[in-house]
């Protein structure tokens, strides 16, 4: 009985390393540092910074996989909000660790294979129609 409840754990815990079959690509472990430095690991060659805040930097970017903009913040919190924010547009956001790159949904998934971190999608708010009253 022992020796069963040993296979059967051992095969469970193999199954969760595998990532259950989720078809996505595995990402490496997520990456940190500067603006700079992750711009450099998602192989953005001529990052285009812009003057940033205390809160966030940001810098655009051009690579092989497409265009996005690479984005660092002093707090989780003010992450947060902006991604909250940002998702009202729609697109797709790979997040990491006070960090987020904004693109396209096949370029955030390219540059997912050199941070890491995780994608999060969002389809636009389109404001509601008013209904007036017809005469």
């Amino acid at each position: 009985m022992q020796t069963q409840r040993t296979a059967v754990t051992a095969a469970l815990l193999a199954v969760m390393l595998m990532g259950c079959g989720t078809g996505e690509p595995e990402a490496p472990e997520e990456a940190s540092g500067t603006l700079e430095q992750l711009a450099e690991r998602a192989r953005c060659a001529a990052p285009d910074v812009r003057a940033g805040t205390a809160e966030l930097r940001q810098a655009s970017c051009r690579t092989q996989d497409g265009s996005y903009v690479l984005l660092t913040f002093a707090t989780d919190r003010g992450q947060r909000e902006w991604i909250n924010q940002a998702k009202d547009y729609g697109g797709a956001y790979l997040v990491g660790r006070r960090w987020v790159v904004a693109g396209d949904e096949r370029t955030v998934t390219a540059v997912r294979g050199r941070l890491g971190g995780t994608v999060e999608t969002a389809a636009p708010h389109r404001p509601q129609e008013s209904h007036g009253s017809h005469h």
